[in-house]
């Protein structure tokens, strides 16, 4: 059995880190995150958290986009930060924070062009935008 390494934090430990809206739940997820800023605590931060986080703090919080994406960026380079992806991730929240399109399209041109792989689509934009990612 594979021996636990670290923490796998949900949109909502994000969000209240982030906003601060609920101040119990904040000081929790505050001393967490200050761990994992230290290094004291790894963390893993799945790109579907990612995409969730943007959907909450764009769409329910109207947090601006390149906000909300230097926001999760800054997270992701916390030192305990433990994600094979790391840069692609934060390549998909620069984009998201350059262009106009959604995250889920941003993560998959940031993967595409790490991976080397083609990204199939039928959006002619994004098949441009995957190439020069």
């Amino acid at each position: 059995m594979k021996k636990p390494t670290g923490s796998l934090p949900d949109t909502n430990t994000i969000v209240r880190y982030l906003v601060a809206d609920n101040p119990a739940l904040h000081a929790k997820a505050k001393d967490f995150f200050d761990k994992v800023k230290q290094g004291s605590v790894k963390a893993v931060i799945l790109e579907s958290v990612i995409a969730e986080c943007i959907y909450v703090l764009t769409k329910i919080y109207k947090v601006p986009r390149d906000k909300a994406a230097g926001s999760l960026i800054d997270l992701l380079h916390y030192k305990g930060i433990a994600n094979d992806d790391q840069q692609e991730l934060i390549r998909a929240l620069s984009l998201f924070t350059e262009k106009s399109i959604d995250i889920v399209d941003c993560i998959l041109c940031a993967k595409a062009a790490t991976s080397g792989d083609h990204l199939f689509t039928f959006d002619a934009d994004l098949q441009k935008l995957s190439r020069r990612a």
